[in-house]
């Protein structure tokens, strides 16, 4: 059982309290960098200034992330250490609903912690983890960050990008890939740059884009695209701000 688990589902503060466990928890398996605890206290202020709740705009964001990863020719999801030890089944499920590859992509990156991160994946059911390989390079990155596999990141179209990455987020638009972003904060970098911005907790939006995938498995490449085509990011981090500026807390 992921330590954290047994948090009553009536807690008011269930989410928060589930993904500060999940972090300790990477950390004592050498997944998740200490570095990784500061950015999740950040992450959870603003989950807080948010309601700790999905917000409409959020819930349209990952359905367009959804249409795009299932339009993509080749959808990668990259994986840091904090997603790792906060939503590994759920990756592992998004990647099965959508046909992606997993890839460890790291700031702090050690081969042990590489092979613990696909390691962990592995045990959480997935087949098939890239990173390890780490032939190819973003450009215009001088940090580990920039090491990715060919057959990866590197090649692909549509990028989903769980929790900050800043830098790496603007270079992967650089390169003309389409971003799906997860980030709390809708002033940030990552945020700023995505293709889409879906500004929720990692906990609730990876499994809520799995289910849009999946309701949407069926669905033709005409409808697929105009949900992409509607879909409106200077609006959804606008109305994310607007949120977090009124102050009405759930």
């Amino acid at each position: 059982m992921v330590e954290g688990d047994d948090v009553p589902a009536d807690h008011p503060r269930h989410d928060s309290l589930v993904t500060r466990h999940r972090i300790e928890a990477g950390v004592d398996a050498g997944i998740t960098s200490k570095q990784g605890l500061i950015a999740e206290g950040r992450g959870e202020a603003f989950d807080y200034l948010l309601g700790e709740r999905t917000l409409p705009s959020a819930d349209d964001a990952a359905r367009a992330a959804a249409a795009h990863l299932l339009l993509a020719r080749h959808p990668v999801i990259s994986v840091n250490g904090n997603a790792a030890a906060l939503v590994p089944d759920e990756l592992v499920a998004l990647a099965d609903a959508v046909g992606a590859d997993l890839e460890v992509n790291l700031f702090n990156r050690t081969d042990e912690r590489m092979q613990a991160i696909a390691d962990h994946l592995r045990e959480h059911g997935a087949s098939e983890v890239k990173g390890l390989a780490a032939d190819a390079r973003i450009p215009g990155l001088s940090h580990d960050r920039a090491t990715v596999d060919a057959d990866g990141i590197a090649d692909a179209d549509v990028v989903l990008v769980p929790l900050e990455d800043g830098d790496r987020a603007a270079a992967l638009a650089d390169m003309g890939k389409v971003e799906l972003v997860v980030d709390l904060n809708p002033l940030s970098r990552s945020a700023q740059v995505a293709d889409v911005p879906i500004v929720d907790n990692i906990l609730r939006a990876i499994p809520n884009v799995t289910d849009h995938a999946r309701e949407l498995a069926d669905a033709d490449r005409e409808t697929l695209e105009r949900i992409v085509a509607d879909f409106d990011a200077e609006a959804a981090l606008a109305d994310a701000e607007r949120a977090i500026r009124s102050g009405e807390l759930a």
